[in-house]
């Protein structure tokens, strides 16, 4: 139990349903959609739909998702893959050719075909109860009235919003700004989009005036983008892959997501005896560091479109770990490694949801950067995610950029599972940090006998690009100490990530966790 004295968060618990997500809005149309028959992969769509609306930087319906769910209690856990490929005219010897080293940030050829709504819509049929028309409404009508900006999204949106360019400026923008606190962001244009998708199902997005009207905007940039491109985009099921640490399995969504890396950190971290360190002390620190930069040389080198990640076994097995784990020096921090894959992930939303009869869903759902490429449609508003920087242009790695192919993501959702049973869907939000962050909220709870809200209120940090951030958590006193082993201790300007998380306990009540981080809560009913 927390020391009242301090501020901080409870654990919301209760016994029929909840859902816990980075904007409270997303949160209660979720519940209200649980109270009105729905189940929990209806309402986890319809919250996630809705924070592209309340958190516009982090996500939209030109994005991509990934799902793990458990469709009741005891049933098969499963994975969803809801990423999108790079276009069938997509010419890795034509950007070359421009002089091109990395695929441009901002400009089309970063634009894969968003796949979110192919995948809403599957998860909608195959999985909810209430249908697609149902499930959009909420967000409708919040598109069409506005919703308030929040204390994060006003801290992120004058950053973030450098990348609009041209519609996304006009659609992003509240009268030329960056939206403050308080201020309305409305979407009509956005709402109407969604309105054919809930009168056509995917077809109101894929083809017709909605998928032209994202094409136009990408062929007047110099796009190769089809609509055939648009009309085959395709999600498809797939299975986790897992780790077990110290009682518990660790179930992640393979690749072309990251998920593989956060089991090789805990593999890694088995070699060591976290629990007799401080937990917010140097030692985890360090030791954390040195197998976040081995586990993500690794993804690096691996990870790519699902047809071509030929050795993620390698990167689960426990030799793998064991080898690298011996490389790890308790005294001195090694090297970096330098990244393959050309541009790492900054903003994503996630919201997980359990219903009365115990569907688990972990949603995550992004337009990679801040504001994806900052290209938006001109009629309908869809800002068009940037996802394809993640590919390499190194011809010999399975990650460089080609038709038809879906980058690595950096994106995961996370489960936690004991014999088969879902017992916590959990997301930490934060880019490059989220298969690191993963490690950390599990060992935060197995080593150091947290419950969920404390692991995620803990101070963070993060071993990345040759830096080692550190959250203004952690004491002087341990970043002197990082230092004398080697690291290169920054102070990042904001803090790592969000987190969000439901415990389905033993005696049958739900306790969920949401990140202070973020401007979201846990609900329940």
């Amino acid at each position: 139990m927390r020391d009242f004295h301090f501020p901080g968060r409870s654990p919301v618990l209760a016994q029929n349903g909840m859902c816990a997500t980075s904007h409270p809005l997303a949160a209660k149309v979720a519940v209200d959609i649980m109270e009105r028959g729905g189940n929990a992969m209806d309402a986890a769509i319809a919250g996630a739909v809705l924070l592209g609306i309340c958190e516009p930087q982090m996500t939209g319906i030109g994005g991509d998702c990934f799902v793990l769910f458990q469709d009741k209690d005891g049933g098969a856990i499963r994975a969803l893959n809801g990423s999108g490929c790079a276009p069938a005219g997509a010419d890795l010897s034509a950007l070359k050719a421009r002089g091109e080293t990395t695929v441009p940030l901002n400009g089309p050829e970063a634009v894969t075909i968003p796949t979110a709504m192919d995948a809403f819509c599957r998860l909608s049929e195959d999985y909810g109860k209430i249908g697609i028309d149902a499930i959009l409404a909420p967000t409708i009508r919040y598109a069409d009235e506005g919703v308030p900006v929040a204390a994060r999204v006003a801290f992120d949106w004058p950053e973030a919003g450098k990348a609009l360019q041209g519609h996304g400026r006009t659609h992003y923008m509240i009268d030329g700004k960056p939206g403050e606190v308080g201020q309305m962001f409305r979407s009509p244009a956005q709402a109407e989009a969604l309105r054919r998708v809930a009168k056509e199902g995917r077809k109101g997005f894929y083809e017709g005036e909605v998928a032209e009207d994202m094409v136009a905007a990408l062929k007047a940039l110099g796009g190769v983008h089809e609509l055939s491109d648009f009309a085959n985009a395709t999600s498809f099921y797939t299975e986790p892959v897992g780790s077990h640490y110290k009682g518990a399995d660790l179930l992640e969504h393979p690749p072309n997501g990251q998920g593989a890396t956060a089991n090789l950190m805990l593999n890694i971290l088995s070699h060591f005896d976290l629990a007799s360190m401080e937990p917010f002390g140097a030692m985890r620190a360090h030791i954390e560091a040195e197998a976040t930069k081995l586990a993500y040389d690794a993804r690096n080198r691996f990870i790519a479109d699902p047809d071509v990640s030929k050795r993620v076994e390698h990167m689960l097995s426990m030799e793998t770990a064991t080898k690298l784990a011996a490389l790890i020096d308790p005294k001195r921090a090694m090297a970096a490694a330098a990244p393959i894959s050309e541009a790492v992930h900054k903003d994503t939303v996630y919201i997980t949801v359990v219903d009365k009869d115990r569907m688990a869903v972990s949603f995550i759902y992004s337009i990679f950067h801040g504001f994806g490429s900052g290209i938006a449609s001109e009629k309908f508003g869809i800002l068009l995610q940037n996802r394809g920087a993640g590919f390499t242009l190194d011809e010999s790695h399975p990650n460089v950029y080609g038709a038809g192919k879906r980058p690595m993501h950096t994106i995961i959702p996370g489960m936690l599972a004991e014999n088969g049973r879902a017992t916590m869907p959990f997301g930490v939000m934060g880019g490059q940090y989220q298969s690191c962050g993963h490690a950390r909220f599990v060992t935060n709870m197995t080593d150091f006998g947290m419950d969920a809200q404390s692991a995620i209120d803990a101070p963070r940090c993060f071993s990345d690009a040759g830096e080692l951030k550190v959250e203004k958590g952690y004491s002087e006193a341990v970043r002197a100490e990082l230092a004398d082993m080697g690291h290169k201790v920054v102070v990042p300007d904001g803090p790592l990530g969000g987190a969000q998380a439901i415990r389905i306990r033993n005696d049958g009540v739900l306790e969920g966790a949401s990140d202070p981080r973020k401007d979201g809560a846990a609900l329940g009913y």
